[in-house]
């Protein structure tokens, strides 16, 4: 008799759920003038996506023909460190040496292995389109918590573009795998799973130093939280794991480890570059030209940081104080503070970035919708934006880039820029609220 309760139980349970599913898609079809701008159907619309996605990246795996670029330099270099070599100045691979840090010969050791030390290629392309339908579920996840962009522009964000579904399945390279886990970083800081967050962001630095461009947008996230003091133990954590993961190469050369994985100086070829193709080629190699970028970039950082992000009225420095302590005590962080600050800190390093190689743009490409549209302004309408996302995703797609075709993607940025620093900002005045509420 317990049995065949337990049984009705289930049943009961099953249909319960199956009715709201149904009263829920009855009521999406009733209001499907709405289903693609409002926001709230972001989860119907995502998984309507992810389901077409998964047969477009099985379509382009099949169809398409896969390029050679780094994998076989990516297997060559892991497989240095499987024979013994923990050296990173003696760590080669066809396209030149080892440049990335430790988690990434760990995780890319893995796929070694995976993929019969890096021979099975369909195999390294199966797993990559996991990686991809990975990323858009985690990014529709911080969509769906800040609820600002309608769901039509979504479709511009998976199925539209070629460049994306290439980098990830088709070229194998190693940034889609930092990406990931920093969108599963900020998943968990909109859950307040601080310490995890930070130390998967650290794990993502240790894939490809890139992620570092959202660092000071995660600084300032920490201060605001939890005070200078607060925010040590979290900082502690992305150090700590990033001596753990480089030990085994910092124990045998320490100044060979960080000067490679680490080198923010390296230089880049001019044939690659997608956003300084209008420039001579003597300039874009210039010392003072990299030294202007970023004295710009780190100029338009702070006025973000005291202009935009911190509404308090009070100084910048009180972010050192215990929150406690401030004359304004914060709020809790909401998801749409945590994200602009985060995806406009990474925005600006891109701006300024020295050279941009094509698949570089899967380092900001899922955050251009947040940036187009969670901002609302007037002069911007939607055609508009639709229209900075086509320049983009034209600039690059142009091979080779063209003076024209990098010109467009900064009139782009600039147009991006100037809605972020002009649109209203997810950090209200807290000194206005108190007034009101006296």
């Amino acid at each position: 008799m317990a049995a065949g309760l337990r049984k009705r139980g289930r049943a009961g349970s099953a249909a319960q759920a199956a009715g709201v599913c149904r009263q829920w898609l009855q009521r999406a079809w009733q209001e499907r003038r709405l289903l693609l701008r409002e926001p709230r159907y972001t989860l119907l619309v995502a998984a309507c996506l992810c389901l077409a996605e998964v047969g477009i990246t099985f379509w382009v795996i099949h169809r398409v023909a896969y390029t050679e670029i780094d994998w076989k330099a990516y297997m060559a270099q892991v497989e240095g460190v499987i024979n013994g070599t923990y050296d990173y100045t003696q760590l080669q691979g066809d396209t030149g040496p080892l440049v990335y840090p430790a988690g990434f010969v760990y995780i890319f050791m893995g796929l070694y292995y995976a993929t019969g030390r890096g021979t099975d290629i369909r195999m390294a392309q199966n797993i990559f389109a996991v990686l991809y339908l990975a990323t858009l579920l985690l990014v529709f996840l911080i969509y769906h918590q800040t609820c600002k962009v309608p769901p039509f522009v979504f479709f511009f964000m998976c199925c539209a573009s070629y460049r994306v579904h290439s980098i990830f399945v088709l070229r194998l390279f190693n940034d889609p795998v930092a990406m990931v886990l920093l969108f599963l970083s900020i998943n968990l800081l909109l859950a307040q799973r601080w310490s995890w967050g930070c130390c998967c962001f650290s794990l993502a630095v240790s894939v490809k130093m890139n992620v570092l461009l959202f660092a000071p947008g995660l600084l300032f996230l920490l201060l605001t939280q939890f005070g200078f003091h607060g925010a040590l133990p979290k900082l502690g954590i992305c150090a700590a794991l990033q001596v753990m993961l480089g030990l085994p190469f910092l124990l045998e050369n320490p100044v060979g480890y960080l000067s490679r994985s680490f080198d923010l100086g390296r230089q880049f070829l001019f044939r690659w570059t997608v956003n300084w193709r209008f420039l001579p080629e003597a300039l874009f190699l210039h010392r003072a030209f990299h030294l202007a970028l970023l004295a710009a970039h780190l100029t338009l950082l702070v006025l973000f940081a005291i202009c935009r992000w911190h509404r308090t009225g009070e100084s910048i420095l009180s972010l050192l104080k215990d929150p406690s302590k401030r004359k304004f005590p914060p709020q809790p962080l909401t998801p749409n503070q945590i994200v602009s600050t985060l995806f406009t800190s990474n925005f600006i390093g891109i701006c300024f970035s020295r050279s941009l190689h094509y698949q570089f743009y899967v380092w900001y490409f899922h955050t251009l919708p947040y940036l187009l549209w969670a901002t609302p302004t007037r002069w911007l309408t939607h055609l508009l934006r639709l229209l900075v996302l086509g320049l983009i995703e034209l600039s690059w797609n142009t091979y080779p880039s063209t003076s024209c075709s990098s010109a467009a993607l900064h009139v782009c940025h600039a147009v991006i820029l100037l809605q972020l620093w002009l649109g209203p900002q997810a950090f209200p005045k807290s000194i206005q609220h108190t007034k009101k509420a006296h």
